[in-house]
């Protein structure tokens, strides 16, 4: 028999997995160009042809035993460096290869630093709607997560309530900019804001208080939007970070944590966070892909595709009388249902539309819309959309 906390997972399986799944079974029915599958964040553009002549030239004249082996637990000594270089240079930060640690996608560099800090029954805050799986990773370590809904007109957290959820139990806030499921970017007020409430109630409470920011979607930034570079403003921050979107490199699973000077002992906690790495079982990131992400730094893919389809789906969403605050960052439109979530995705796959329900997300009566597609996916599913919402208004209406 399983255990009795993989007996809670496999009951409770992502949502989103389970959208994906549906997704290939309504494809086998109706064919691909059938079915609008707005489930999956999966990003379609490719990456940089850069990437693939990378590849090729690491494989073909590096030492092959020495490319495949071990390295430390935290990567190539070179790799941090120059990933180290070219932080510093865009953000002005002051960082050196010792506060790089490689890592196998941002979710194993958020687990390994849950792993550092999280003692059973210690409080981790997360902004709902937040990403569902933050609920695995932080039980993982046997720690309880504790959401605040954010404002509705913005998405943004409200300070008021961060501060009155800050216990005497609180190891970490946890935000995710730019942002899974709203697309919204944190401003630099905001970043200020929350940085301030946690000086407070470190000094207030006499604890040590962690800001984790998660941030795959960086590079995924539009409307000429600055993300705020998190470690300028507090001093116990870790940060997150993955290719996955950046470069379009999901399944290589390949990112870094930063754990900067000024976080209190931060040289013990670059020590856990690096025994962390080993001992959950990755022991060390990718060793080809180090070296690969390492000559790309300067490399992004090409927003301006996931921009195009932003502004269409937008279009299409808000002329059929749906409601959702206009993305700025990520791929996913947060749109609101004015039905329960489970039922509106029920009442959508008559029209071979996929969304996943924001309940998943600590946020009811919303789905999220991921528009990673093709274009012709979204300017295709607009007759859907329309039927959809004609149904809706005659289910409102009654």
């Amino acid at each position: 028999m399983i255990s009795k906390k993989m007996q809670k997972l496999v009951k409770n399986n992502s949502v989103i997995r389970e959208m994906f799944e549906e997704g290939n079974r309504l494809k086998k029915i109706y064919g691909e160009e059938n079915v609008f599958d707005f489930s999956l964040g999966n990003p379609n553009v490719p990456a940089p042809k850069e990437v693939a002549e990378q590849i090729k030239k690491i494989v073909e004249k590096e030492d092959a035993v020495s490319l495949h082996g071990y390295m430390s637990n935290s990567g190539y000594l070179d790799v941090r460096e120059k990933i180290s270089k070219s932080i510093n240079q865009k953000f002005h930060t002051k960082f050196s290869s010792k506060n790089i640690i490689m890592t196998v996608g941002a979710a194993s560099g958020l687990n390994i630093v849950l792993k550092s800090i999280l003692d059973k029954d210690d409080e981790v805050i997360v902004f709902a709607p937040y990403f569902s799986e933050y609920n695995n990773y932080v039980g993982n370590y046997d720690g309880v997560v504790v959401p605040i809904k954010v404002e509705e007109d913005t998405f943004y957290p409200n300070l008021d309530k961060l501060k009155k959820a800050i216990t005497s139990k609180t190891k970490a806030v946890l935000i995710n900019t730019p942002n899974n499921p709203t697309g919204v970017i944190y401003p630099e007020e905001l970043i200020k804001g929350i940085a301030k409430v946690l000086e407070e109630q470190e000094k207030e409470l006499g604890i040590d208080i962690y800001l984790i920011s998660d941030e795959p979607y960086r590079e995924l930034v539009y409307d000429e939007i600055e993300v705020p570079y998190v470690t300028k403003y507090y001093h116990n921050t870790f940060v997150v970070y993955s290719y996955s979107k950046s470069l379009s490199l999901a399944g290589e699973r390949i990112g870094y944590v930063v754990i900067p000077d000024e976080m209190k002992d931060s040289s013990i906690m670059i020590d856990a966070v690096t025994i962390s790495n080993r001992i959950i079982g990755c022991v060390n990131a990718p060793s080809l892909m180090q070296k690969v992400v390492a000559n790309c730094l300067d490399l992004k893919v090409d927003t301006t595709y996931y921009k195009k389809n932003r502004d269409k789906l937008y279009e299409i969403v808000t002329e059929c009388g749906f409601t959702c605050v206009k993305p700025v960052g990520a791929f996913y439109l947060f749109m609101k249902t004015p039905i329960d979530d489970k039922e509106f995705c029920t009442l959508a796959k008559k029209y071979n539309l996929l969304f996943v329900p924001a309940s998943s997300f600590g946020y009811p009566n919303y789905v999220r819309i991921a528009y990673c597609v093709s274009h012709e996916t979204i300017v295709n599913s607009e007759k859907a959309f329309q039927e959809l919402s004609k149904e809706i208004k005659n289910i409102v209406q009654k």
